[in-house]
């Protein structure tokens, strides 16, 4: 799931063009570059006086050890949901055999409880490792979580076909590919064949996806059946937790244009307070179908202290899931294979999306368009998808709200170290954690969506090769709830359109290889349907 945001301010309207050498994996991409862009080489001089300044380039990108803890904390509590959601899916649903992924049976007292507290400890712990990990080896402003859509085809689509060990050795099987993929440069390649038009249309994309992420978080937008989404409850905004939101995105918009520091911590915090408060008088209790005012995610309550559950780690099965009654299955490794691909499709793509967003909003790209320590940034990426699978918690991915730190002001690797500390910190204080209601992270997303929705100029909207692709890009990434399927179209059509206009020697050689795999991504359940029938 995966993209972050600072405030780049409109370059103007730029067009790229691409010169391909003689190479097939190298991409130089001439831009003509307005005066007003903000870049802050890695070359730019800093503080050597110690070694965090040294490691980080605090000084060189503008930025201060205050303001890296301010954005961090930031990145967290946007992404913090997930310590609550994610044992909600993982930790609820059942294997093949009818048992939860703690081996337990639900039927069992307790069972319940007690599964989503083990996966709510991994989450957390896997989480903090791969983000701290992210800060100190990929030095970029990203938080890492597991990704949701993928713990979704996990619990929904594997583990109903083989034991949870099973599912999760997939997981890993993925996050080792997708690690080959980086270390032989493919994964890099691939992000430097992008037209810079379609890596900027991402970052619109994903910022209105980030909104529509927040607004349905709160509330504020909820779906329905008839028309497939709505303003609240019949059109109407009702409930407190509503009045929550609001209060918190107002603020956040006045302090935002008084140039107030930590203006998304100070919403954040303040939004919660009054959320506790709110919830101690009224007691609303959790959203549901006869509660429809009551808080999305979190309720803002205190709970118990617990001593965290780590069992989960290293319940892996690696190659159990290719057998049936004991036996290699050729079809069955065929039909996996497909599911696999489609994990490494979305992981592949959605952590691309997520850097181009966070380098250009917070105004770290090189001269290249191109985030410091790419290939870095995406070998962390790959190798948490392996620890996702290791800590039975599913594939850990870049998360899209790491805009929200980067908002914040985080430049460096730094915040993504405050992220993943407050992510281990979390294993043992997940109830003071789980007092932030999605109503009051929710303000920041939708305002981040403002911030890297201003990027839009830099399409040249007057030529159709990039424009076409790019408005495709831009729109289904929210219409279609998926970052991924928005890239895909997006690049689907630069590589349709240039074939049609005779153009396919400007095409990257690459970019038809990609093509090739979201074509098979998209087409994977009547591919799966062949192959089973």
């Amino acid at each position: 799931m995966s993209e972050s945001t600072g405030s780049r301010r409109s370059l103007g309207t730029t067009r790229a063009r691409g010169v391909i050498s003689s190479g097939p994996l190298t991409w130089s991409p001439v831009i003509n570059k307005s005066p007003k862009a903000v870049r802050r080489p890695e070359s730019a001089p800093a503080d050597t006086s110690s070694w965090i300044e040294r490691h980080f380039n605090i000084t060189g990108r503008g930025s201060t050890v205050g303001q890296e803890l301010r954005g961090g904390l930031v990145t967290f509590f946007a992404m913090a949901y997930i310590i609550a959601l994610n044992p909600l899916i993982i930790g609820t649903a059942t294997d093949k055999n009818g048992l939860l992924i703690s081996g337990v049976s639900p039927d069992v007292d307790g069972a319940v409880a007690a599964s989503i507290g083990m996966v709510a400890a991994a989450t957390a712990l896997i989480a903090g490792v791969m983000t701290i990990l992210m800060g100190v080896i990929g030095r970029f402003p990203i938080g890492l979580a597991t990704g949701l859509g993928l713990n979704a085809l996990v619990a929904y689509v594997l583990a109903p076909q083989m034991t949870w060990p099973q599912a999760m050795g997939l997981v890993v099987w993925e996050g080792i590919l997708i690690t080959i993929l980086v270390l032989t440069g493919f994964r890099t390649a691939v992000f430097k064949a992008v037209p810079k038009a379609l890596r900027t249309a991402i970052s619109v994309g994903i910022g209105l996806f980030i909104a529509f992420v927040g607004l349905i978080n709160a509330g504020v937008v909820r779906s329905t059946a008839t028309p497939p989404v709505e303003l609240g409850i019949a059109g109407s905004l009702m409930g407190w937790p509503i009045l929550v939101f609001v209060v918190g995105l107002f603020l956040l918009i006045a302090l935002h244009v008084l140039r107030v520091k930590g203006a998304m911590l100070i919403s954040i915090v303040t939004a919660t307070v009054l959320a506790i408060i709110i919830e101690a008088v009224s007691k609303l209790g959790p959203q549901s179908a006869e509660n429809a005012t009551g808080w999305a995610l979190n309720v803002p309550e205190l709970g118990n202290f617990a001593a965290p559950d780590l069992s989960l780690l290293g319940r892996v099965d690696m190659v159990g899931a290719f057998f049936v009654d004991g036996q290699f299955s050729v079809t069955r490794f065929v039909a996996l294979l497909v599911l696999v691909f489609s994990l490494l499709l979305a992981d592949f793509f959605d952590t691309m999306g997520t850097m181009v967003a966070v380098g250009a909003e917070g105004g770290i790209l090189d001269e290249n368009d191109m985030p410091p320590h790419t290939t870095e940034i995406l070998l962390v990426d790959s190798l948490a998808a392996v620890a996702g699978g290791l800590g039975s918690v599913s594939s850990n991915t870049a998360y899209v709200e790491s805009t929200a730190g980067v908002g914040e002001g985080a430049r460096t690797g730094l915040a993504s170290v405050f992220t993943g500390i407050a992510f281990l910190l979390a294993i043992i204080a997940s109830p003071l954690i789980n007092m932030v209601p999605s109503e009051a992270a929710s303000p920041v997303l939708v305002f981040v969506g403002f911030l890297m929705i201003a990027q839009v100029v830099d399409v040249n909207w007057k030529d159709a090769d990039l424009a076409i692709p790019a408005f495709l890009t831009i729109i289904l990434m929210p219409f279609a709830y998926s970052i991924t399927v928005g890239i895909g179209a997006g690049f689907l059509a630069y590589v349709f359109i240039k074939l049609v206009r005779g153009r396919a020697k400007q095409v990257h050689p690459l970019m038809y290889v990609v093509a090739v795999m979201f074509i098979i991504y998209f087409m994977q359940g009547p591919i799966l349907s062949l192959i089973e029938g």
